[in-house]
């Protein structure tokens, strides 16, 4: 079976630049070092969803798995909780289509 990571979040005010610093200078290149590539990325702009949508995807589950319980991963996805708010994520079977949660 293949899986997605599906990631939302908002972004903290005020953090917008930093945020984008971290995540085009620092996040995405450490995830793909890990085997997770970014196939989606969405922002909300209307509703009460959470502003962004980020989905990661491996060449097979045994990448995928490693990638996300690495420290590596633990180190990133922490580091990301410094930018924004409301995040959550979760691991779906992998659809051909655009996918999403109601988070919590």
């Amino acid at each position: 079976m293949v899986y997605k990571l599906l990631m939302v979040y908002d972004v903290r005010p005020n953090r917008l630049e930093d945020y984008r610093r971290f995540v085009m200078g620092e996040f995405l290149p450490r995830a793909q070092a890990l085997g997770l590539v970014m196939t989606e990325g969405w922002q909300t702009a209307y509703g009460t969803y959470p502003a962004r949508l980020l989905a990661f995807a491996a060449q097979d589950e045994e990448t995928f798995r490693r990638a996300i319980y690495s420290e590596e991963w633990d180190m990133i996805e922490t580091r990301l909780g410094e930018f924004v708010l409301n995040y959550e994520r979760r691991v779906v079977a992998a659809k051909p289509n655009f996918q999403f949660f109601i988070p919590a």
